[in-house]
């Protein structure tokens, strides 16, 4: 049920941003299962988008994983603190990728709270791409790892989210993208507890 590799080498990263809402992401990592079906995402379209870390061509250690051939895991630490997940997309040498945002847990839920150290589940638990990578124990080990692995992957298994449940805006914090801030390239599931606030 993984999504097949054609999905993640079309060159339309904005359709596969959306396209991802309702397919389950999952992690095999130090023995356990964890995943949940994806509900809010974020499109960045390579080196002509001002908010993506590829604009211009830039190519550095971090984002060398961007210019794989899509259908591999893109993992870097923002702010010094937290892990962010995303899906490489396209061909190779074009350097388009999804951040995934948020999920809505349904399984390993108990090894999650552990992982997020938290008392209670809440929805805060996968809320933000942060939160989703520590639930998941996703980390730059694991940067560049095919999604067609058994450590991390994606499956369809056919949740269809209807259109007029799905929301497209700006995406968060890329002030400093100037015009290509106000783009919709935010998609989530309108009204799921784990999506944060959207931008007003």
């Amino acid at each position: 049920m993984k999504l097949p590799q054609s999905f993640y080498e079309r060159n339309d990263v904005v359709a596969i941003s959306r396209e991802l809402l309702g397919k389950y992401l999952f992690t095999y990592i130090d023995g356990a299962v964890t995943g949940g079906y994806i509900v809010e995402t974020e499109a960045y379209n390579g080196i002509i988008d001002r908010a993506s870390h590829s604009f211009g061509g830039r190519m550095t250690p971090r984002t060398k994983t961007m210019y794989i051939q899509g259908g591999v895991a893109y993992v870097y630490l923002c702010y010094g603190i937290h892990e962010m997940f995303n899906v490489v997309t396209s061909v190779e040498g074009e350097p388009n990728a999804v951040l995934i945002r948020a999920i809505q847990p349904t399984e390993g839920l108990d090894i999650m709270q552990f992982r997020r150290k938290m008392s209670a589940i809440k929805p805060t638990i996968t809320m933000g791409p942060g939160s989703v990578a520590q639930a998941l124990g996703i980390s730059r080990q694991i940067n560049a790892i095919s999604l067609q692995s058994d450590t991390l992957w994606i499956e369809d298994r056919g949740l269809v989210i209807p259109d007029g449940d799905i929301a497209a805006v700006p995406r968060v914090g890329v002030a400093y993208a100037k015009e290509d801030a106000l783009l919709p390239y935010r998609f989530f599931v309108k009204g799921n507890p784990h999506v944060s606030k959207p931008n007003k």
